[in-house]
């Protein structure tokens, strides 16, 4: 009966999630964003243009579709570095790391370090580690992938 009870409030938590959008922001305050707390992955990237553009031994991010992000303040304040179907976005005033635009365009990887509100998504693995910092070790039991984790379908595919 428990279980059933956690299920039936994981669907309650997980219906307010839908309806809920968090505040993100660069350090300075110039961009600001609203994004759907609707993340479908998350991860920790260890590559060295993540380390690079962050500054850190990896880039903790949350991927979501592109349309469900939107900017409320700073238009006019965005560097971007890439091209359109994928780049990263910064703050062309303080510097900070907003999101990348990843796969053709269709998705944004949010820099989870720059959400103002607690997202439900945490996290699930470590990828790009055949990369990673050597000065770095990674100390938790999330799953570790060299690449990108790749997602295999059956063979009704």
């Amino acid at each position: 009966m428990a279980s059933q009870e956690n299920v039936s409030n994981q669907n309650v938590s997980n219906q307010n999630a839908s309806n809920r959008m968090l505040a993100g922001r660069c350090l300075c305050g110039a961009v600001q964003y609203a994004v759907a707390d609707e993340f479908i992955y998350a991860a920790n990237c260890h590559c060295s243009n993540c380390r690079r553009t962050t500054g850190s031994a990896f880039k903790p991010f949350a991927g979501i579709q592109r349309e469900r992000l939107n900017l409320t303040k700073g238009e006019d304040n965005l560097l971007i570095f890439g091209e359109e179907a994928g780049h990263d976005t910064h703050c062309k005033t303080c510097g900070s790391l907003l999101y990348s635009v990843v796969r053709d365009g269709a998705f944004v990887h949010v820099a989870m370090g720059t959400l103002v509100d607690e997202p439900t998504i945490r996290p699930t693995q470590h990828i790009f580690v055949g990369s990673k910092a050597k000065w770095f070790t990674i100390t938790d039991d999330l799953p570790q992938y060299e690449e990108h984790v790749v997602i295999t379908r059956g063979a009704d595919g």
